[in-house]
Formats: C-alpha cells, sequence, structure tokens
C-alpha cells in the first residue's frame, strides 16, 4: 500500500466492542408448536417408488403413494392447509410411478400444553391432463385420466387464485402450470423466456441454460392474486455472479411476464431458493438454504426483502427474520428426539422449502424430505415431514460486558475460516467473528489462516495442481506447499477444507471436504445479514496476513479490503468491524482510509516483520512500553494481545502474576483484546489441565474467569461457547470505553 502524507497525532476514538450493559430489542425466534408426518407414511393409489435409490433402509416399490415431504404449503386460514410434494424420488428417471397430487392435511399440534404432534392427511387432488392440453408425451398418455407424474413435471411451488385454481411452479421447464380446483391442467405451460432446463420437453437440442433443477422452487402471489412472483432456485448457468437469484413478475390476467425482474444475492455460491411468501407492504420472505444436512448443516434461513428496495449493486436488500439452526425451544417440544431436537430447536435438513406467514403473524416452516434419502434428525433413519409454528417474539436483552470473537470462527468445532465455523460461531453466540485475510492470482481477498494451503484444503490430492507446490520465503522463513497467490479464485473454488490440527480435533475433520474457501465479500455478506444472541449486528475482525510480502508480490491487501468493506457498507466508523495485523506500518495506513476499528496485534514474543525488513530494532516488547502504547494510539483503537503478555507462564506451566499491560493499554486509551482461549490441555495453563493428554478437553472456562479479572475488554477463542457462557456468568462489570 503507497505511504501517505501525513497521520494524525492521536486517532479519534472508535468503539471497537459494544458498551457493556447497553439494553437493545431484538426478535428471539420461539418454537410454539410442532407436527409430523412419518416418513413411512403411505397415501392410497398405486405403488411408488419401483425405480426409487434405496437409502437407510428402505427399498421400493411401496404398496401405495409415497409422500417424501412437502415443497410448498397453502393456508386455508381454518386449521388445514394445502400441502404440496414435488416429483417424487429426485429425478425424471426414478418417479415415473409417483403421482402429482396436492394432500388436505390437519397438524395436531404439540404446544406446551401438549397434543398429538401429527399431521393427519384428509385428502388430495390429483393433478392431471384429462383434457389433452399438453403436446409433448407424459407417463399416462394412453389413460382417460392422463394423471401427471414426477416423470413428467417437477412440481416444486404452488399458490391459490381467488377462483380457488392453483398455480403451480416447476422445474423440468422451468413452467409455470395452472390447475382448477380439482387439479386439472387448465392451459398450456408457461415458459420463462431464455430459461431452459436440460429437461426441458422443447429443448430440441439446444443449450440449457440453467442446471438441472433449479427452476421455480419458490413461488409468491400478490395479495389480490393477480401477480405470481417464481424465483429460479439457482443462477443462470453464463451469470459471471453465481450469486444471483432471479425473481420475476407474471401476470395472470394477460398470462404473461411483465418483464420487472429482481435480482437477490445468496450467502454462498450454492445457495438455493426453497421457498416464498409475499405479505404486506411488498414484503417478501425468501428460504435460502444450503444442500447440507444434519450437524453438516450451514445455511438454512428465512430473509426479508422489500421489492422496493435495492442496494448499490441492484440486489435486493436483504434482512434476516429466521434462523432455522437457531430457534428457542423453552417448553422442550419434542426436546431429545433427535438432532436438533433440544433447548435450542433446529430444522437441520437438506431441503427447508416451506415459510408460510399465518394470519397472526407466526411463521409455519416445513420441509421435503426426500424420502428415503435425508437422515438429519437419526443417523440411518429417513427424516419424518415436520411442521413447526415460530413465533418472532420481541424481547430485551442487554450485551455482556466483555466481547467474544469467534477465533477463525468456532474453529475448535469445524475447519477454521469456513462458512460453517463462521456460522457456528454466530450460533454459539460469538459476537465478532475473525477471517484472516490473503490474496488470489487474479487480486481477490479470501479467507485463509495463511497464504500456504497445504494444511487446510484438499490441494494434495488434486494431481492438477502438483506442479504448484513450491518453496517460497514467507517474512523471512522458508515455507514449502501451495500459496494462494499461484491460483485464481476460481481454481481456489474447486478445492475444499479440511481441518488443520486432524490430530487435537478429529470432530471437526469428520467434516473435511465438504466446504468451500470463502472470499472475503461472503464473509462480510454472512456477518452483517446475521445478528448476534443478544439482537445486535455481527461483527467482523479481519486480519491481512502478511502485508508486507503480498505488497512485494504486487498483491496489496489493503486497497480491496477497503473497498469491500465500502461496497458492503461497512466503512464507517459505526460498522461493527476491527482491522487487525501483526505488522505496523499497514494499519498506519488503514488508520488514513477507514474510519473503522483498528486493532495492533502482539505476539508472544519477535517482532512486527515489516519492521524487520526496514531494519527497524524496535520488538513487541518495545510496543508495549508506555511509549510505544502512546504511538499505537495514533493509528489504532486497541491491542490484541497474545495471553502471556498479560498473564506469564510460569517455568512449571502455572499462570503467574498479571502484568500490568492492560492498565497501561487503558491508559493510553487502548482497548485490549486476548488471545487465543482453546478448549485442549495442550493449550491451557498447568492448573486448567484435565490430564496429561494433550488433546482432551481441559478448563478453558475457569482459565478465561482469570483473565476477566485482569479487566480485558474482549477475547478470541475456538470454542465461543463456552467463552461466551462463560463471560455472561462472569459478571464482569460494565467497562468504560476509553
Amino acid at each position: 500500500m503507497a505511504a501517505s502524507a501525513a497521520e494524525p497525532a492521536h486517532r479519534p476514538a472508535v468503539p471497537v466492542q459494544k458498551p457493556g450493559g447497553a439494553a437493545a430489542h431484538t426478535v428471539v425466534p420461539t418454537l410454539e408448536a410442532r407436527a409430523t408426518l412419518s416418513a413411512d407414511f403411505l397415501a392410497e393409489g398405486p405403488a411408488s417408488g419401483a425405480a426409487m435409490t434405496p437409502a437407510n433402509g428402505r427399498t421400493g416399490p411401496f404398496d401405495g403413494q409415497v409422500v417424501p415431504g412437502f415443497s410448498a404449503m397453502i393456508d386455508n386460514g381454518d386449521g388445514t392447509f394445502w400441502a404440496q410434494p414435488d416429483n417424487g424420488f429426485g429425478s425424471k428417471g426414478n418417479s415415473a410411478d409417483f403421482l402429482l397430487r396436492n394432500y388436505l392435511v390437519t397438524p395436531h399440534w404439540q404446544t406446551a400444553a401438549g397434543g398429538e404432534g401429527r399431521i393427519e392427511v384428509e385428502s388430495f387432488i390429483s393433478y392431471n391432463d384429462r383434457n389433452g392440453v399438453l403436446d409433448f408425451p407424459i407417463v399416462n398418455e394412453e389413460t382417460a385420466e392422463r394423471q401427471l407424474t414426477g416423470a413428467d413435471f417437477d412440481i416444486e411451488s404452488v399458490v391459490r387464485a381467488k377462483d380457488g385454481s392453483f398455480w403451480v411452479g416447476e422445474e423440468f421447464g422451468p413452467f409455470l402450470l395452472h390447475f382448477d380446483a380439482e387439479g386439472t391442467l387448465l392451459e398450456k405451460p408457461f415458459p420463462l423466456a431464455g430459461a431452459q432446463s436440460p429437461q426441458n420437453p422443447y429443448l430440441n437440442g439446444a443449450a440449457a441454460t440453467i442446471a438441472a433443477s433449479r427452476g421455480f422452487e419458490a413461488m409468491a402471489a400478490s395479495r389480490d392474486g393477480r401477480y405470481l412472483y417464481p424465483v429460479l432456485e439457482g443462477a443462470y448457468l453464463a451469470d459471471p455472479d453465481p450469486r444471483r437469484r432471479v425473481i420475476n413478475e407474471f401476470d395472470t390476467r394477460t398470462g404473461s411476464y411483465t418483464g420487472r425482474t429482481w435480482a437477490f444475492q445468496t450467502d454462498q455460491p450454492g445457495d438455493v431458493i426453497g421457498d416464498a411468501f409475499l405479505g404486506k407492504k411488498n414484503e417478501l420472505l425468501l428460504i435460502e438454504r444450503d444442500d447440507f444436512e444434519g450437524d453438516q448443516a450451514v445455511i438454512k434461513r428465512v430473509y426479508s426483502v422489500n421489492l422496493g428496495k435495492t442496494d448499490a449493486e441492484g440486489f435486493l436488500q436483504k434482512s434476516l427474520v429466521l434462523d432455522a439452526l437457531r430457534i428457542d425451544n423453552p417448553h422442550g417440544i419434542d426436546a431429545g428426539e433427535g438432532y436438533g431436537l433440544g433447548e435450542t430447536y433446529a430444522l437441520p435438513v437438506q431441503s427447508f422449502e416451506t415459510v408460510l406467514q399465518l394470519r397472526d403473524g407466526r411463521l409455519l416452516i416445513g420441509n421435503d424430505n426426500n424420502f428415503p434419502g435425508n437422515d438429519a434428525r437419526r443417523t440411518g433413519t429417513p427424516d419424518d415431514t415436520e411442521f413447526a409454528i415460530v413465533n418472532l417474539q420481541r424481547t430485551k436483552t442487554v450485551a455482556d460486558a466483555v466481547t467474544v470473537v469467534g477465533h477463525r470462527g468456532a474453529s475448535g468445532y469445524r475447519p477454521e475460516h469456513t462458512l460453517a465455523a463462521y456460522e457456528a460461531a454466530i450460533t454459539q453466540c460469538a459476537e465478532f467473528i475473525e477471517p484472516d485475510v490473503v490474496s488470489t492470482k487474479d487480486g481477490q481477498l479470501v479467507a485463509r489462516h495463511e497464504n500456504e494451503i497445504g494444511g487446510t484444503t484438499d490441494v494434495a490430492a488434486h494431481p492438477e495442481f502438483a506442479a504448484r507446490k513450491t518453496t517460497k520465503k514467507i517474512d523471512g522463513s522458508a515455507v514449502t506447499g501451495w500459496f494462494t497467490e499461484d491460483f485464481t479464485l476460481a481454481e481456489l473454488r474447486t478445492l475444499r477444507a479440511k481441518e488443520r490440527l486432524p490430530q487435537v480435533r478429529p470432530h471437526s475433520a469428520a467434516f473435511d471436504g465438504l466446504y468451500t474457501i470463502p472470499t472475503l465479500d461472503e464473509v462480510l455478506d454472512l456477518a452483517r445479514h446475521s445478528k448476534t444472541c443478544d439482537g445486535r449486528p455481527v461483527g467482523v475482525y479481519p486480519e491481512t496476513k502478511h502485508p508486507t510480502y503480498f505488497d512485494q508480490a504486487g498483491l496489496s491487501l489493503e486497497e480491496p479490503l477497503v473497498a469491500e468493506l465500502a461496497r458492503n457498507g461497512l466503512n464507517s466508523a459505526k460498522a461493527p468491524v476491527i482491522l487487525q495485523s501483526f505488522e505496523t506500518g499497514n494499519l498506519r495506513e488503514l488508520s488514513t482510509v477507514t474510519k473503522v476499528g483498528i486493532a495492533q496485534l502482539i505476539n508472544g514474543s519477535g517482532a512486527p516483520y515489516d519492521l524487520v525488513a526496514a531494519g527497524d530494532p524496535r520488538t513487541y516488547a518495545d510496543l508495549l512500553t508506555p511509549r510505544g502504547l502512546a504511538d499505537i494510539a495514533t493509528y489504532a483503537d486497541g491491542i490484541g494481545a497474545e495471553k502471556s503478555r498479560i498473564i506469564p507462564r510460569r517455568a512449571d506451566g502455572t499462570l503467574a502474576a498479571p502484568t500490568t499491560l492492560v492498565a497501561d493499554a487503558h491508559a493510553a486509551g487502548l482497548q485490549v483484546h486476548a488471545w487465543t482461549f482453546r478448549l485442549e490441555n495442550q493449550f491451557l495453563a498447568a492448573e486448567f489441565r484435565s490430564s496429561a493428554d494433550p488433546n482432551e478437553a481441559g478448563d478453558m472456562a475457569a482459565e478465561i474467569r482469570v483473565f476477566l479479572s485482569t479487566g480485558i475488554d474482549g477475547l478470541f477463542s475456538d470454542n465461543p461457547d463456552i467463552a461466551a457462557e462463560t463471560v455472561a456468568t462472569a459478571n464482569v462489570p460494565a467497562a468504560t470505553a476509553p
């Protein structure tokens, strides 16, 4: 980064943590009712599942029609619902014996007061083409009823018109289908110009423009029923932004698309849109989900957008309504009956595909269970279909006095620097998430602990990248491996993250190979569209890694970092952002071009590499003298100190008396965040170790309590759940920000 002409004598104070004890109002999603339909339920009708892929102990065919969950629902306002499955068993080739239907169901809810907790199937209508509207062959072509099957259409979304007819969105076209109240097709399918899937019956050798199963998974209707808003589940194949999802407008009076479209940006490229519901004042609820289930799930969310509000890039401004992985369950409804059923209720299913806003404002959410393949609740047992009613309770919360930072996310539980780790940290009540930032060959900022990625990705298993293994000198030391600056972002996207310490954290290594390397933009997006456990915006604490090295490589980190903050609306003094570095020069420069918080990192030994490279003899110890802290205060708002700088260890590994660092830093107007608190014995002071096994869990909470007594303002932890609980119960008085 180019040197600035001048720097302020003292950096204006920036609050790098939320004020301790400040109250705020927030919405706490709370489970009020739940009901399920057995995965093995069979509706009347011919056998189904003959070509289904066996899974979880179930093999077809079945003596009746399988009900593989529901992809869309309609509230009838009388306690009953229309509930529509999709095409059956997941593909055109295995669903010819699955009849397309819409079921009338009545949930008998289990609530805090009790109840059956079951879904009763009352009746159904069968979608059919008995009037011979279709001009392409269907499975039941020669029958009188011409009942439609999962090999004819992949129905996914449904709304009901004022006249009682049904409009259905499907994915093979993708098409809009119009059925009367009894399920008979009224008109030819309505295609969307420019959108054709590989299964489109009119493709005739042309190239598909959207991927298979990426059509109209979601669709909402205007309150008067005139307009439909079908949403493409995935991106157009030719779209340079794989996170863009297009919402279209269809006029049911004219039977044509109006040409109006909106763009929604997902949290990560692979996320899909599961359902949509249009409420009052153009507020559109959208389910965004990933394709993982159980403890692998990361994104199962309901966002709200207003069709009249877009951001500077033209995307609809989205705000979090519900994280379906974090719903309070104070009444213990069905607690203990499977994964995600406890004090916190989660819907960690692969296909979170139903959201309705009931007339009293509560949300009904539900799943397609992809029978028999999904087993999110109990491994080896097919998931039931389930409905849950969630009350969006508004409550007052008070922030803790000490800030908890999810170190590289919840890196004690998930491979570090993945969206899975960051989401886990947020769920575990971290107030900041910390991405380390490095650059790709094409200048894109990504989150990795180091630019050498052999230890944190599966790059060694990619023969196409074998020749890129090399040795480089990083901050004066020789390092051998693969380096981000030798890969484009597109190439990095082909890699998958893995646990850096597999022998220490085999439970985290179980998630190896699942998650991609996120960009900084994706991390910022996740944070700004999330809420902390006390209802505040989630903060981001980016660390620039090896800035001198990247400057010398022509890949300066600072300019694109500030640009990303600005693009995400986070380049202001009020933004919950703290920039950090082990070097000093780039922080001085950043202090002149951004007003966000800045923290000087202090290692337990050695010196900032930029000072070493410049021949400056100062060490980290020199930076901690009164004169050094006063100098830091000219460009930073706080320090991030290695724990031993605050409380050293004796020769036997136990904690000694605290130093005066916290008091000295506070006297200089600097806050102090301590790093890093880790659960395993090998990282703890001797008195907090549980055994001689270095990988066994020790008493991290007790160690944190000792450090809290020194007056630290924040802490970094690989285990933010334990850190947050410890801080919350430690009765730390609210500190006055320097």
